[in-house]
């Protein structure tokens, strides 16, 4: 895993629930590369067409609020999204994210002040953000080891046959 990453960013509002992240019509999916099509697609049509590898998604309050289900989280890394800064995050998407190993930070700052567009470069391990149109830097709060450890091994599931 890389220490820092660089991407543009997709910016959404509050209260961005799991069923507008992969729309609950395609649930009998289990392919992630297919959800992976459909990410956003109704709050944003053309998301999943034009996000590219490394693109970062900006939010406002609770981003992943509504059912508990792996699949957002998932089609989400699976268009490419390298990571998902939000004023909060819904404790089960928070949890859920890390488990896939999707990097998730909380900045209210952040989150209120980039915008749709910017580039912004994210340290992985400290937690700093900086938007590279105006050169401002962010605080959010690094992981802890062992929750770099899982994000590094790709999620939890790949962490436990690497380390069990």
């Amino acid at each position: 895993m890389a220490k820092k990453i660089r991407g543009k960013v997709w910016k959404y509002g509050n209260d961005i629930n799991t069923d507008e992240i992969v729309p609950a019509r395609y649930l009998n999916v289990s392919d992630a590369g297919e959800l992976a099509k459909h990410c956003l697609e109704d709050l944003d049509k053309n998301f999943a067409k034009k996000v590219k590898t490394g693109d970062i998604i900006v939010a406002g309050k609770n981003f992943g609020c509504g059912s508990s289900r792996e699949h957002a989280p998932l089609a989400i890394k699976e268009a490419g999204v390298s990571c998902v800064i939000a004023k909060s995050f819904a404790r089960i998407f928070y949890r859920n994210a890390i488990n896939i190993g999707l990097p998730i930070f909380e900045s209210k700052e952040a989150a209120r002040n980039i915008k749709d567009g910017d580039r912004v470069e994210v340290d992985l391990v400290k937690g700093g953000i900086k938007n590279l149109r105006d050169g401002k830097h962010y605080l959010s709060q690094a992981f802890p080891d062992f929750m770099q450890d899982i994000i590094k091994a790709g999620g939890l599931m790949k962490w436990i046959k690497k380390n069990v």
